[in-house]
Order: structure tokens, then sequence, then C-alpha cells
């Protein structure tokens, strides 16, 4: 039975349904990849959401000593309108419609999506490629599967071959979708009469003459399959069988069943032992979308400046509320469930600000290692935040037992009490301390900064309109804006 730093994990694998044992393929190391953005627009929340279970997910593993390496990916081609292989490609489409450079589109928003996960607090990956970066290893992979057989060119373009891969393969084996269901269930799309069967997905498409994104290969001028970018990133990089691969659940069918189909056709083996995925996020009991109104972008969060919400919230405070519910759950954003978490989170801040003032006794009338272990007993139950947090508030209504006088603790306990708040709620959690006593200026210096940013977006996005409002009222304010080569700083009158 594998054990590191006297922990023992367990993970809710999707592959099988069932929690298992994390016993790593190397002892002492974790391959982890997850499935990043497709980067055409502004990162959605849920996404943030996804991403931050994986964040956490990446702090543990660390606090527990093991060696990580982590990579998540950026899609900035191939990723079509349809699952079908049909439809636009999303950043030439969006390129087209705003008349600039694909590459424009992509740098508008990895810039945009890194803000926002800074901002949350976000450790950065240990490597982040790009679907463009890696065209010669995708085209290699492909050259596998047709010599293995299980795919075939028609007109230029590549396809994988289901039903072939599926005689001595289980195509469904992570989404339990029965190819015969599959079958009956799929219409026949224009655009797919090259295919063999309409379960069929692209590994390489030709590029029509108006496709701006195109490479060479010995098939066509043309793009990779979206599906085909995760495997060969994530094998290049963590090798042909690696430890974790997580994402949203709404990529479990087809992103990863053709993933590991591809890698079973090019490799022989199946390249994940534990499948993880985060549930969706909704609002306000709805499924959040910009159609119905029924949407919120992450910056709006910070600025309050959105119809679903009555005031401006901390990232800190957003992630704390994100955190209180299971990466497996259903999470519902609501503006009475953030005023509920922001009370929650200065609680725990306000605790923890006193700790240094905590005096101590001979002996502690309550067990502090028995209550450590329970916040690592939450985290080894599937990364288990709610069950951590609530064990969190367990301390802070001890500490203000002790505050009081109404409890005690000794010296070497009231020690272990800070170190493992300081691991458990900066280091894994990933909070940051806002206290509600944070100075003026420190309020003003964040409000600005939020400003400078979005006066950025909308330069990028040609409304400098809006930018030069920005830049005017705070000016009137007393505050100046100075752009540099090294971005934009301010001075105050």
């Amino acid at each position: 039975m594998q054990l590191f730093n006297n922990q023992e994990i367990k993970i809710y694998n999707s592959l099988t349904g069932e929690k298992e044992l994390f016993t790593p393929i190397n002892d002492g190391y974790v391959g982890m990849y997850v499935c990043g953005p497709t980067v055409y627009s502004n990162v959605h929340l849920g996404n943030v959401r996804t991403f931050m279970s994986f964040d956490m997910v990446f702090r543990y593993l660390k606090h527990l000593g093991y060696k990580v390496r982590y990579v998540r990916n950026i899609t900035d081609a191939g990723h079509l309108e349809n699952d079908a292989d049909v439809g636009e490609d999303r950043i030439a489409k969006k390129a087209r419609l705003e008349e600039i450079e694909p590459m424009e589109v992509v740098q508008r928003y990895t810039v945009d999506f890194h803000n926002i996960l800074n901002t949350f607090n976000f450790l950065p990956p240990s490597i982040e490629p790009t679907a463009t970066g890696h065209i010669i290893e995708q085209i290699e992979l492909i050259k596998t599967i047709i010599d293995n057989g299980f795919a075939y060119e028609v007109n230029g373009s590549v396809y994988f071959d289901v039903h072939k891969y599926n005689e001595s393969n289980e195509y469904d084996i992570l989404s339990r979708r029965k190819l015969e269901d599959l079958i009956h269930n799929t219409r026949e799309l224009d655009g797919q009469s090259d295919k063999k069967n309409p379960q069929d997905f692209a590994l390489w498409k030709k590029a029509e003459p108006t496709h701006i994104m195109r490479w060479p290969s010995p098939w066509s001028d043309g793009f990779p399959g979206w599906h085909l970018e995760c495997t060969a990133m994530s094998t290049k990089y963590l090798g042909e069988q690696f430890d974790i691969h997580g994402g949203g659940m709404d990529l479990k069918f087809p992103h990863h069943e053709c993933e590991i189909a591809q890698n079973q056709a090019s490799k022989g083996k199946s390249p994940v032992n534990y499948w993880m995925h985060a549930n969706m996020l909704i609002m306000n009991g709805k499924k959040m979308a910009k159609s119905t109104g029924n949407f919120i972008l992450p910056t709006e969060i910070f600025t309050g400046d959105n119809p679903h919400i009555t005031k401006a919230f901390a990232p800190s405070v957003a992630r704390f509320f994100m955190l209180q519910a299971h990466y497996r759950s259903v999470l519902d954003f609501t503006n009475d469930g953030l005023l509920a978490s922001e009370k929650g989170f200065y609680r725990l801040m306000d605790a923890i600000d006193s700790l240094d003032d905590i005096k101590t006794s001979a002996s502690s009338n309550i067990d502090i290692d028995t209550w450590k272990q329970k916040c690592y007993d939450a985290m080894n139950d599937d990364f288990n935040s709610p069950i951590l947090i609530a064990n969190l508030f367990e301390a802070v209504k001890y500490i203000n037992q002790l505050k009081e006088g109404k409890a005690s603790i000794s010296e070497s306990d009231l020690e272990t009490l800070k170190a493992t708040i300081q691991t458990f709620v900066f280091d894994i959690l990933g909070l940051v301390n806002v206290s509600k006593s944070e100075t003026g200026t420190d309020k003003l210096s964040s409000a600005v900064e939020l400003l400078i940013q979005l006066r950025q977006e909308a330069r990028l996005n040609k409304d400098f309109a809006t930018s030069d409002k920005i830049r005017d009222d705070l000016a009137e304010a007393g505050i100046q804006l100075n752009d540099g080569k090294d971005g934009t700083t301010f001075t105050t009158n």
C-alpha cells in the first residue's frame, strides 16, 4: 500500500466510478494534465471553478511532498463550433468577425485568462503548451494511428475509425455511452459525407480556401482535430501513461473518450490511471448563459457591476465561496451565497489575525493533533474542501474560546495550530488574508488596479471611448495614469 508523508489519498476515478487509493506510477512523483481554455473569449466563471479545483489538488500534492508536473494546455486552434467536426474554428470565427488576426484573438484572451487566474491567486502550471506549438507532434501521432489501422484519409482530411477501434477496444469506457446508442441517436449532418460513420471524429481537417489557420501536412494544408491536441501534448510532457487527467464534466464525452481512444490506437495502452471531473457551475438555479442574461464575468464579481449581485466581492471571498462546494458537486452561484461566504471568510480571517494575541497555558483542553489529522483526512478523501472548511471553523470556535478565557492551549499546541491553519487556509486553499480593517490606501490601490485592467481590455477590444473615459474620470478624481513600456502605473495628486 502506497504511503507518502504518512497520508493516504483516495481519488474518485471517473473511469471506474469509485474512490481509489492514489498510487502514483513513479514513487514520489505525480504527472497531472488538465484541459485548458480555448482562448476565443473572456474566461467563463465555470471554467475558473474547474481550474480552481485542480489548483487546490496541485497545491495539496505539492504540500505532501510530491514532485508534481502539472500540464495545462492552451487551445489556440482546431476547436470547431460543433463536436461533430462541422462549423468554423472558434478562434478563426472571432478573428473574422472582429477583422483581426487569429493570433491577436489568442493573445488577447490568453492575457485575460492569466489575469483572472492571477487575481484568484492560482499557482501557474509547470508547463502550459499550446496546440499550435505542437503541430509536428500531432502529425506524427496521426501517422501512427493510420499505420495501426484505426484512421483513414478522405479528400485531405483524416478521421478516426470508431467502429474499427471498437472491434478490439471499448470506445465507451469512460462515458459508458454504448456505441449502438450513439449510432441510433446520431443524426446525419451536412459536411459529414466524407466520414465512413457519423461517430468517427477528425484527426486532421483539410482547410477551405478561406480558412486562415492552416499548416502543411502529408494529407493537405489544414489543421488538427481538437481531441488530438491534448493527446499529443499530454503524452509528450507526461509520458505514454501518467497519473491524473482533469477537466470539466462536459469534457467527459466526447473529448476525453476520444483521448483514450487515440492513445490506445497509437500507444496500445490507456493513457491515464485516475480521471477526475469537476462538476458544473450554475447561477440562481439555472444554467449560466449570456443569451438569457443569467451570466456574470469574473471581473464583474470584483467590481459589483452586474445586476445579479448587490456589491463587489474580494477575489478571495469568491474563491472561498467556490471551495465551500466539493469539486464533484454542482455549485449554484448566488448573491446570498456570496454574502454568507463573505461573513464566514472574514470570521475566519479575524480568528487568524488574533492568534498572535493568544496567551498559552501549561496544557490544552483540546486535542490539536487529532484536529490537525481531521484536516488531512478531509483532503485525503477526494479533496473534500467543504469538510476541510468545516474543520477550520471548529478551530475558529476554539480560538474564540481562547480569546474569552474559556479554553486553554499549550505553547507547542499553539504553534501547531498556527502552522496548520497557515498550511490549509493559505497554502492549500489558496486564500489571501484581506481583512475588513484593510487600509483605505490598499483599497484605493486595488480599485485603481482593477480599473487599469478594465481599461487595458477596452483598448484591446478597440473600445477607445471606454478606455479614454476611465482615464479621464480617474484624472478628475486626482488619479493620474502613466502608460509605459512595462505597463500602466498611477499617481495621486
